[in-house]
């Protein structure tokens, strides 16, 4: 398969491109240094790169994340819903609107974003990042709507945070309750090629649970 991710550059995206290397897969990660997914141009010319070279895509997996906060509701920055529109939104809509062809020519193709569970019951001081979160949800799911009926799915995968081995040696005396290990993150993308897409499509699995 031809697995492209995004954001590959942190633990995460280390995580789920040796997953799928492991797994004989062709792995595509760019990184902000790779390519800038601002630039809607620069994302159509890494999709016609990867059109030309394979015929299609048989996984994206979005990891491009960032978190911003207040200590109150009043207190919000909306310079931060600005930083998180365009980390958490703006990136994914340009990564869609340019691989949405290539999926479908899949006969098994995965679309997925990992959000939180901020987005289904925001909390005051997290209002923009449950806000923007809820908002690529919602673009998740109308490319879902554009990929029902092929042999392709979108699905999101919701978690309370990610914890790698990294900062399980930063803070050896944590506990990190609820969170999901980026290992694991990456079993269960894998694990989503193994369920019709039609069961899967436009769902949200969360892995808290």
């Amino acid at each position: 398969m031809i697995i492209l991710v995004t954001g590959a550059g942190g633990p995460t995206g280390e995580a789920v491109s040796g997953y799928f290397r492991k797994q004989g897969h062709t792995v595509i990660g760019v990184d902000k240094d790779d390519v800038d997914l601002l630039d809607r141009a620069a994302v159509q010319r890494l999709a016609q790169r990867i059109d030309d070279e394979h015929g299609r895509v048989d996984g994206v997996v979005h990891l491009v994340g960032g978190w911003r906060g207040s200590s109150t509701f009043a207190e919000t920055s909306l310079e931060d819903w600005d930083v998180l529109h365009d980390l958490l939104i703006r990136t994914l809509q340009h990564v869609t609107l340019a691989f949405e062809p290539l999926l479908r020519r899949s006969g098994n193709g995965r679309f997925v974003i990992v959000s939180a569970k901020a987005a289904e019951r925001p909390t005051a001081g997290a209002a923009v990042y449950a806000a923007a979160k809820a908002a690529a949800e919602a673009w998740t799911r109308a490319l879902a709507d554009a990929l029902d009926g092929t042999g392709s799915a979108a699905t999101i995968l919701v978690v309370k945070a990610l914890v790698n081995d990294a900062m399980r040696a930063a803070k050896p005396d944590a506990r990190f309750p609820g969170y999901t290990d980026v290992n694991d993150l990456a079993a269960a993308i894998g694990g989503l090629y193994d369920r019709p897409a039609a069961e899967i499509n436009g769902t949200r699995l969360d892995l808290t649970s």
